[in-house]
């Protein structure tokens, strides 16, 4: 595993993906927590894409016997695409509910 960059650190949220703990007249705190809500949602849609095109090369490779040989590609496809599409923050944030 490659050691990650300076300038991928800087760019790196340090804020968890929720709106949990920010103040909303913080505009950076705010800003933050946009940023990282939505890189979340791009990494799904992005693991969603690999495990994809894994499985298109899967296919092709077994051949008529795809059933039995990419069946765990499958389900890890379906489980990824119900999260993978990307919705954006302006929900979370304008219904957002504190967790007690």
């Amino acid at each position: 595993m490659p050691a990650e960059s300076a300038a991928f650190l800087a760019k790196k949220p340090s804020v968890p993906p929720s709106f949990d703990g920010v103040d909303y007249d913080d505009t950076a705190a705010l800003k933050a927590a946009q940023d990282s809500i939505v890189r979340e949602q791009w990494v799904r849609s992005m693991m969603a894409r690999l495990v994809r095109e894994e499985l298109g090369r899967c296919y092709y490779r077994e051949g008529v016997n795809h059933l039995a040989g990419c069946g765990k590609l499958r389900d890890r496809y379906f489980e990824l695409l119900k999260e993978s599409k990307i919705r954006g923050f302006l929900f979370d944030q304008q219904n957002y509910v504190p967790e007690k």
